[in-house]
């Protein structure tokens, strides 16, 4: 159902976009706007990438396998790393093309004298179009616990400003400012790359195993310091599979404790975090006598 839901988002985005870039590139080209063409440019790369999320995202639906058994949601955080590699090419592509047309303009290589109304037309619509856009994305990624719809999300909030940008550009470049057209299109690009980066850092992170941030961890301890038998955290780590995290947890108990003891204590460990962390779904613990090695985390302090 979630991934129907996703994938029906995706979908949407889609439609919108081949739309927008169809129009923003004909009437970019035969309005004379470098920065609605930036944005046709900017719109076409949206296509590209909303149909490698399409793929992404039925992939990543399936079931877990014997090579994979934690199933496939992984290939979504992959997705999100190339929606930021576009993004970022995007970006230097537009950034490229526009100033290359604001230096014809000023060398007085080009008799530009500011982009048509229809320009200005299909840039303000796209402006309306990317609000919605963005609030249905953003709110069914929230709902729907995945990063791919979020980091969606952030580029339609980017093309936003884009579209605006754009918008004012064309309305300058046509009242006697022409190089604000190709100015607004070089600016916005930098705008662009800036959101590809943290995209691209958010898909990365995602990907890698890595220590819990301080709320995590502070999450961790106030959960462990309710389960009796739990001496001591010695080690924490994490790794993504999509909206899903697996911990691996090395706890300190009792050193007199029976194996059955320490296996008791370990699985009441796992229920009380699956009860509190509903993004939790594999969790992996070791326990040995606390006495043995230095807690990392112990009655809820470093």
């Amino acid at each position: 159902m979630k991934a129907n839901r996703k994938q029906l988002i995706v979908q949407l985005g889609l439609v919108a976009n081949i739309l927008l870039a169809g129009a923003k590139t004909a009437v970019g080209i035969l309005g004379r706007s470098p920065a609605l063409l930036a944005e046709g440019i900017n719109s076409t790369s949206d296509v590209a990438y909303y149909l490698i999320v399409s793929v992404f995202l039925r992939v990543a639906g399936k079931p877990p396998d014997s090579r994979h058994p934690h199933g496939h949601r992984q290939l979504e955080s992959i997705g999100v790393v190339v929606v930021g590699a576009f993004v970022m090419t995007t970006a230097i592509s537009v950034f490229w093309n526009s100033i290359s047309s604001m230096v014809d303009i000023f060398l007085a290589r080009s008799n530009f004298e500011g982009g048509s109304r229809w320009a200005l037309s299909i840039a303000m619509l796209t402006v309306v179009v990317k609000i919605g856009l963005s609030w249905i994305t953003y709110r069914g990624g929230q709902k729907l616990g995945s990063a791919m719809l979020r980091s969606l999300a952030r580029d339609h909030i980017n093309d936003i400003y884009s579209a605006a940008a754009a918008s004012l550009g064309i309305l300058l470049g046509r009242n006697g400012m022409p190089w604000v057209d190709p100015l607004a299109g070089a600016l916005v690009a930098l705008v662009i790359l800036k959101t590809g980066v943290e995209i691209l850092q958010d898909g990365a992170y995602a990907l890698m195993e890595s220590a819990p941030s301080a709320e995590q961890r502070d999450t961790i301890i106030s959960v462990l310091e309710g389960v009796p038998g739990v001496e001591s955290v010695q080690d924490v780590s994490l790794r993504h599979y999509g909206p899903y995290m697996a911990l691996n947890l090395t706890i300190g108990v009792d050193g007199n404790m029976s194996v059955r003891e320490g296996d008791d204590v370990a699985t009441e460990v796992e229920q009380a975090l699956v009860a509190r962390w509903d993004t939790v779904q594999y969790i992996h613990i070791h326990y040995h006598p606390a006495e043995r090695f230095p807690p990392v985390f112990q009655n809820g302090k470093d």
